[in-house]
């Protein structure tokens, strides 16, 4: 099996075609903005192959996500700003550099955290020698800048914990966040009590933010955590709506004991 990219000319190839001449006049309607949607469906759909497992809905799903990169990458060129040369020859240079313990004179990078902690610096030296100097006097970004505030929330808090984490600002062990967890429970009990939906709102969000955090020191994903919990109370409920079916009613006419022998069974059955 011959995987060195070469095929990649390929796909740019077809790429090219439907948006010649003589090719599809939906792809040629396309701008950057109009496949806004497509790139962040194609993201979601090659999360979901992951979660699944199997190997041939992930090839597929990674496709269609490459296809999105080089279809973007097409309509740059025609604006005459890059092309897929271009990124490929970006992203590569890009890890080179940021791994010079890799690709570099430097020591081997220890663990994971110690990795990750250099790219960060490493980064942030670069976007600091890169900085246009009229630039310099306005608010950058920081450390944290460059998290998507469109991610959703749960990917975003992990990424933003992981970002300060590199920049030293994180908790020791898991045992401090599992505290930290513990504190912001009680206030937001203590909001519920007020009655006051702002401040519950707010309580809320930093339990939240403190539950992902703890997610992240204990090396689990909270976003795909999450996930899978709503696979597995969607799987049981929909055992339980199946069986209410069965016996001539429905879910909303069962009484609490009713209902929560259902569930058990459902949890059972798996």
């Amino acid at each position: 099996m011959n995987d060195d990219g070469a095929s990649l000319a390929r796909l740019v190839d077809v790429m090219r075609a439907l948006l010649g001449p003589e090719g599809c006049p939906w792809d040629k309607e396309q701008t950057l903005e109009t496949l806004r949607p497509y790139v962040v469906e194609e993201a979601h759909e090659v999360v979901e192959a992951i979660d699944g497992g199997e190997p041939e809905p992930l090839r597929e799903e990674l496709g269609d996500l490459l296809f999105q990169v080089v279809f973007l990458s097409e309509l740059a060129a025609q604006k005459r700003w890059f092309g897929i040369d271009d990124v490929v020859r970006g992203i590569a240079e890009k890890m080179v550099r940021r791994h010079p313990w890799v690709f570099g004179d430097e020591k081997p990078s220890g663990g994971g955290a110690e990795a990750l902690a250099r790219w960060e610096a490493q980064k942030s030296k670069e976007k600091k020698s890169a900085a246009d100097p009229a630039d310099q006097g306005k608010k950058s970004r920081g450390a944290l800048g460059g998290v998507p505030a469109s991610l959703p929330a749960l990917l975003r808090a992990w990424r933003v914990g992981e970002k300060a984490a590199a920049h030293g600002y994180d908790w020791p062990d898991s045992g401090g966040v599992r505290l930290k967890v513990d504190e912001e429970l009680a206030e937001l009990d203590e909001a519920v009590a007020s009655g006051v939906t702002e401040r519950i709102e707010h309580e809320l969000g930093d339990l939240l933010f403190a539950l992902a955090s703890y997610g992240r020191k204990l090396g689990v994903d909270p976003e795909a955590a999450l996930r899978r919990a709503l696979d597995r109370f969607s799987t049981r409920f929909r055992h339980a709506e199946l069986a209410a079916e069965a016996a001539g009613t429905e879910l909303r006419a069962l009484d609490p004991e009713a209902l929560d022998r259902l569930w058990q069974e459902a949890k059972r059955d798996g």
